[in-house]
């Protein structure tokens, strides 16, 4: 390695190294045959209605973690309660679905894989709460307001009804919010075993999601629209 190399690999900050080294995994999770039918407005209402139930049903318990990591010095900045997405996830599904739609829309054998890992990680261990943390809400900042505004358009959707889930407004800008929470990642005292160890997890947690994708594909002929 020449030293130029090695200094520009030091130069590297945590950030910079998650994102480098996800992105194949985000590529891969946003690239899944369910999301790319579902946006070119190909699936009815009920097949958008299951993926939100399957973030539904992961952000309870991703949640319920984060109630008790705002008590820890570490893990607090990256979960500010602004965040919380439950209240708008239970007004999604009784727009989409009404009463009843816990029988209807269950959770997938991925997602109970998932929400069983963030049992596992995100409870006790700080890194491995803001890994989970990070693969979800700063993807639903970025590409996820990209998810909503072609949801209102393919299925009449006004204003937030049906797309709270995407609504950051009480964030305020995302951007600096997204610069901030980078900033926090770069500044967190983890030393480099316990950086590595995120990473990972991180990459697991693109890997679950994309199968929890792949879950709504195996079952989209159903919600495909006809005519």
């Amino acid at each position: 390695m020449t030293t130029t190399e090695t200094t520009e690999q030091t130069a590297e900050t945590f950030s910079a190294a998650i994102r480098r080294r996800s992105w194949a995994g985000h590529q891969s999770a946003e690239g899944e045959g369910f999301l790319e039918v579902l946006m070119k407005g190909q699936l009815t209402r009920d097949g958008y209605t299951a993926m939100v139930a399957q973030h539904y049903w992961a952000y309870e318990v991703l949640e319920e973690a984060a109630a008790v990591m705002r008590g820890n010095a570490v893990a607090a900045p990256f979960c500010p309660p602004v965040l919380d997405r439950m209240a708008a996830l239970d007004a999604d599904m009784a727009h989409l679905a009404g009463d009843g739609w816990r029988e209807k829309f269950p959770a997938s054998a991925s997602t109970e894989r998932y929400i069983a890992r963030i049992r596992e990680t995100c409870f006790e261990w700080p890194g491995g709460f803001v890994a989970h943390h990070y693969t979800r809400y700063l993807g639903d900042m970025s590409g996820g307001q990209h998810i909503a505004k072609l949801m209102r358009r393919h299925f009449g959707l006004e204003g937030s009804q049906g797309t709270a889930f995407y609504d950051f407004e009480a964030v305020g800008d995302l951007d600096a919010f997204k610069n901030d929470y980078r900033a926090a990642l770069d500044s967190a005292p983890w030393d480099d075993d316990e950086k590595e160890r995120i990473i990972q997890e991180v990459l697991y947690a693109y890997e679950v999601n994309g199968a929890v994708l792949r879950d709504l594909g195996d079952e989209m002929e159903q919600w495909r629209k006809t005519g």
